[in-house]
């Protein structure tokens, strides 16, 4: 047995790096920017200027230099794999693992197909959004998401969209923000009834999946899900200690 320890890194023991956009909302727990959300250490990296207004309603135009300068940063620190606190950076998925060459997984989005997958014939996935009208055909296609995905989102919401797109606030109604989610999702199975399990594009929907999944009866998918299962890949359990 060795004595000599391995160096390169500035850090260890938290092999997954999280690209924060900029903003001042509440992180309950279980929203991806709350380290507390997850059961193994990671690290943060803001990119300033990247305001949620300005990553989902404009395209995150003019932005891809920043989140490839702060993603390389963060595999520098010792990151082994990248994701991102926003959907909408599926944008940017190809353009970032070329970049930092290391496995990257900027949206929840990415699940959608292997979800389909596990669903019986004659169902398929549904997809909620913080904003149904900016998730184009672009950031489907980026996420090898069909483009014929039924997609609902909270934008005629009373709390949710307007606390953590338009910034109306600095405070969060957490009830009311759960009653949002649970509206998008009753108004996606009323308007498609084949729908047989759900993705959650907005990393900050997790802490109300479970109150989805029991207003639907229906199974849900999230950032947690899409993360503890890319993390899975990068510390499997040794069985044989």
């Amino acid at each position: 047995m060795t004595s000599i320890a391995t160096g390169g890194k500035s850090i260890y023991g938290a092999p997954l790096g999280i690209l924060m956009l900029e903003a001042r909302f509440p992180r309950i727990q279980g929203d991806m920017g709350n380290a507390l959300t997850w059961p193994f250490p990671v690290l943060y990296r803001v990119v300033r200027g990247a305001t949620p207004e300005r990553v989902v309603l404009r395209g995150a135009e003019g932005l891809l230099p920043d989140f490839l300068a702060a993603a390389a940063d963060l595999v520098d620190l010792g990151a082994e794999a990248i994701t991102t606190n926003c959907g909408f950076l599926a944008l940017f998925q190809r353009e970032l693992a070329a970049h930092v060459q290391v496995p990257v997984a900027t949206s929840a989005l990415i699940q959608v197909p292997w979800v389909q997958a596990t669903l019986p014939p004659g169902k398929r996935v549904g997809v909620i959004t913080v904003s149904a009208a900016s998730l184009t055909p672009r950031h489907l296609e980026a996420a090898g998401v069909p483009l014929d995905t039924p997609i609902a989102g909270t934008e005629t919401g009373r709390e949710f969209f307007r606390v953590l797109i338009k910034a109306e606030k600095d405070d969060l109604d957490v009830d009311l923000a759960e009653r949002d989610i649970l509206d998008a999702g009753r108004a996606l199975l009323a308007r498609h009834a084949d729908i047989g399990a759900i993705v959650l594009e907005c990393t900050n929907m997790p802490p109300y999946a479970h109150a989805l999944r029991e207003a639907t009866g229906l199974p849900v998918f999230d950032i947690c899900s899409l993360i503890t299962w890319f993390h899975a890949g990068l510390r499997p359990r040794n069985f044989r200690r």
